[in-house]
């Protein structure tokens, strides 16, 4: 109890104080004006009040993520704490901040661009491809899942409920972003984060016996904390997907002195969000054992949760298993359509030409829905985390390029680069390899991925000299 307590302690204190370093090394301006008062079109650059454009990046980054992702991860038991609080604070609410806020300096332009525009266009032609594909891949997961949820409880078909699904998506995903999103997102958003509330509050009144930290691998498999459990935990640590959706947001911040609130703020929720659902998970069933034969992560959460909270729990379930990856998926699919329109330059003000992008990406998103992909969606996982790697190397050459602090990026764009490598070569849908070849390898591309960063940012400061 008294680790849990402790890391939820350190994630707020991980707001305040190196968030607030975090925003001082990158330098923000009150008095710049954001893409949103500059190029607002009343489409996608349109002007919302912080907070509710807190609580719809929190919820355009978290969805299901922070609360399965915890469960899964809560097999490794309390180790994940650790993951979770220390990857958050200087991993993925630094990566969340920086490629917002590059966001913002570059008019809103999405992850693609910024990658492009500090790793070169071979970068870019590849982030472009790779962020749509996983984009998509999010969108189309977020429509089968909770419309077979949704047919298992009424007497509607899942097809039915597919069509249902996209319909909305396909609104989502070409309104204006305060006709739609900007009203049922906060909402949604708030009752995550009380759904979270009563969930932590439960364990704390009620006495549960959460597990103090340790680094013992308590997964019944006996499967290696490294790099496992970082690829495991992604929403609640870091994740590239939160790298494609920033752009939303800021395309509608008001000031830049809102954007630690917003992208930096929101992670570290979400990261509250997983410490809460990691420790309910590795206590409730008595222990990782237990956990690994309590069912599939939607069962874990509505047994949890309707036990904890009562049929308040029940509801709130109800909200995780359905509404929020629907909510994930909504934005996914309007992320995609602004990557592809900033990747040809085509202009989104009239209805039409967001539409002559989005039918084509639903075609393509609707024929997947019909296709068994379970082989290809594993890699995501990889693909995921990989995509955030290369966004915190992309912050990491900006911040060098700018004179600053660039080691707040380039040690965890290091250690990620070190995860990803690792789990590629080793994991079941990677090439298999040895664990010892993979650590080898992992850390030797790590090095050398930081040797050849070093080499660049050196030569363009004796060029400057």
């Amino acid at each position: 109890m008294i680790s849990f307590i402790g890391s939820l302690i350190a994630l707020i204190l991980g707001y305040v104080i190196y968030g607030k370093y975090v925003e001082k090394v990158f330098g923000v301006s009150e008095n710049r004006e954001t893409p949103a008062v500059r190029l607002a079109d009343g489409v996608d650059y349109v002007e919302l009040d912080w907070k509710k454009a807190f609580l719809i990046q929190f919820l355009n980054i978290a969805g299901l993520g922070p609360i399965f992702g915890a469960v899964a991860g809560a097999l490794w038991g309390p180790a994940a704490f650790l993951w979770i609080v220390f990857g958050c604070i200087f991993a993925g609410a630094t990566h969340d901040y920086l490629s917002g806020m590059l966001s913002v300096r570059h008019d809103g332009a999405t992850i693609a661009e910024i990658v492009g525009h500090y790793l070169g266009d071979n970068a870019k032609k590849i982030m472009r491809v790779f962020s749509v594909v996983l984009l998509v891949l999010v969108g189309v997961v977020f429509v089968n899942g909770p419309a077979g949820i949704l047919a298992s409880m009424t007497s509607i078909n899942t097809l039915t409920w597919v069509a249902v699904i996209v319909a909305y998506y396909m609104l989502a995903t070409v309104l204006p972003v305060d006709k739609l999103i900007g009203k049922i997102y906060p909402i949604f958003g708030a009752s995550l984060i009380i759904m979270g509330i009563g969930i932590g509050g439960g364990l704390i009144l009620k006495g549960y016996n959460i597990p103090e930290i340790s680094m013992v691998n308590l997964h019944p498999k006996g499967t290696s904390i490294y790099p496992y459990l970082f690829i495991t935990i992604a929403c609640g640590a870091i994740s590239g997907f939160h790298a494609t959706q920033s752009p939303l947001m800021a395309r509608c911040m008001k000031n830049e002195k809102e954007g630690r609130r917003i992208f930096y703020g929101s992670m570290i929720a979400e990261g509250v969000i997983a410490l809460v659902w990691a420790a309910a998970a590795m206590t409730f069933f008595g222990g990782t054992e237990g956990l690994m034969n309590a069912g599939p992560a939607g069962v874990v959460v509505n047994t949890i949760s309707n036990s904890i909270l009562g049929k308040v729990g029940g509801a709130l379930a109800l909200l995780g298993v359905v509404a929020c990856p629907i909510t994930s998926g909504d934005t996914a699919f309007r992320s995609a359509r602004l990557a592809i329109a900033d990747a040809i330059n085509y202009k989104q003000g009239p209805v039409k030409n967001r539409f002559i992008i989005a039918i084509p990406l639903f075609a393509v998103g609707i024929g997947l829905c019909f296709i068994d992909f379970a082989i290809i969606w594993r890699y995501f996982a990889w693909a995921n985390q990989t995509l955030a790697t290369i966004a915190l190397w992309a912050g990491a050459v900006y911040l060098a390029n700018e004179g600053k602090n660039h080691w707040i990026a380039t040690i965890p764009g290091v250690f990620m680069t070190a995860v990803v490598t690792t789990y590629i070569l080793i994991a079941p849908e990677g090439f298999r390899l040895s664990e010892t070849i993979g650590y080898v390898v992992g850390i030797a591309g790590a090095i050398v991925a930081l040797g050849l960063f070093l080499k660049k940012i050196n030569k363009k400061e004796a060029v400057k000299a």
